[in-house]
């Protein structure tokens, strides 16, 4: 019998995720059917299941019910409770980032998670790029020394218009914040997924559309265990004729790596030798998905990676990952970094973090 997938919330990230479904399906990567979606937008909710040949449910409640899988795609401060019914259900669950509205939210997810024992996997999906993955194999076969120097800069047009559409981002209520949490959260997962745990951080924030409690620039400088210090820059501007794009460059003590393209790379890497193209390979099996060579072909792929892995894990053939745990991290450094910002900048004690015993 087949896998049934369930969708609640059928906004921009539900369409990215049912096409990277399709596209494993289609490939006979894993067999599963769309088997009902729901979001409290009626007609998004109906051309959703017209496209993808899922039943349109009345309720979140009834896609659990009639699902093996679900995938949370719905505004920040709807997960907590969306999580809640999926655990209480037992059903595996696919959590879209930030996984919460704050740090405390989150951990109370990690909680209801661990107790419940259900196959959970959060959207971090900037971990199973090739490109991060690539660097972090840099990182830690240590052949050009020690990380030293990071800086990352995050820009995308203030996703309440264009091809984003989503209002919701707007409102503190609904997101918990701007750039930093709602986009940047992948940032500082990333970095520190490379260069490690963060001993101590300082952050400034500014808020230019005038959204209350909605920062639309965020800088925050990190300084981590290994030695490293990295600074990101995260924007959201007016510049709707511009993609949403990662910058990202990195002194070793005897090399120095830069990247453009956030999910395939290459990676540039230049030494006392000289420069070179490192090259990031897909995994086999997403390699293997006939697509043409387009922009949004790449966009696909990139989500199929992480789904086929969860897809994998429902099966019991790997683990899911990033993990509730992964994302309370995250959190943590995002909350620390507001901290930082309402105090002028003010360092902030990272390794204070006290983590309850689950």
């Amino acid at each position: 019998m087949a896998f049934k997938i369930g969708f609640i919330g059928n906004g921009l990230i539900s369409w990215a995720h049912a096409m990277a479904l399709r596209s494993i399906h289609d490939a006979n990567l894993v067999d599963f059917t769309f088997e009902a979606n729901f979001d409290e937008d009626f007609e998004r909710a109906k051309q959703f299941s017209h496209v993808n040949g899922s039943s349109l449910a009345k309720s979140a409640d009834e896609v659990i019910a009639s699902s093996d899988a679900v995938w949370i795609c719905t505004p920040t401060a709807s997960h907590l409770g969306l999580v809640r019914k999926c655990a209480n259900s037992k059903i595996a669950t696919f959590c879209e980032k930030p996984l919460a509205l704050n740090y405390p939210e989150a951990l109370e997810i990690e909680r209801i998670v661990a107790e419940s024992g259900i196959l959970f996997q959060v959207g971090l999906v900037l971990r199973t790029c090739p490109v991060f993955l690539k660097l972090k194999s840099i990182v830690e076969d240590g052949k050009f020394g020690a990380p030293m120097a990071v800086n990352m800069r995050d820009d995308q047009f203030f996703p309440v218009q264009g091809h984003y559409a989503s209002k919701w981002r707007s409102d503190v209520d609904q997101a918990g914040g701007g750039t930093l949490i709602e986009h940047s959260i992948h940032d500082i997962d990333i970095l520190t997924f490379c260069f490690g745990e963060v001993e101590t951080l300082s952050a400034n924030t500014s808020n230019n559309a005038r959204y209350v409690g909605i920062e639309d620039v965020a800088a925050v400088r990190m300084f981590h265990k290994t030695g490293a210090i990295s600074n990101l820059i995260s924007v959201w501007h007016q510049i709707t004729t511009r993609p949403s794009t990662r910058r990202l460059e990195v002194f070793f003590e005897n090399g120095f790596v830069w990247l453009e393209n956030d999910f395939i790379g290459p990676l540039n890497l230049q030494t006392d030798s000289g420069s070179q193209v490192v090259q990031c390979e897909l995994k086999k099996e997403v390699a293997s998905i006939d697509m043409p060579d387009t922009d949004i072909a790449l966009t696909v792929k990139m989500y199929a990676q992480e789904n086929l892995m969860f897809l994998h894990a429902a099966k019991g053939i790997s683990e899911p990952g990033p993990s509730a745990k992964d994302a309370v991290m995250a959190h943590w450094l995002i909350d620390a970094a507001y901290r930082s910002a309402s105090m002028g900048g003010m360092g902030i004690e990272a390794i204070e973090m006290k983590r309850p015993d689950f």
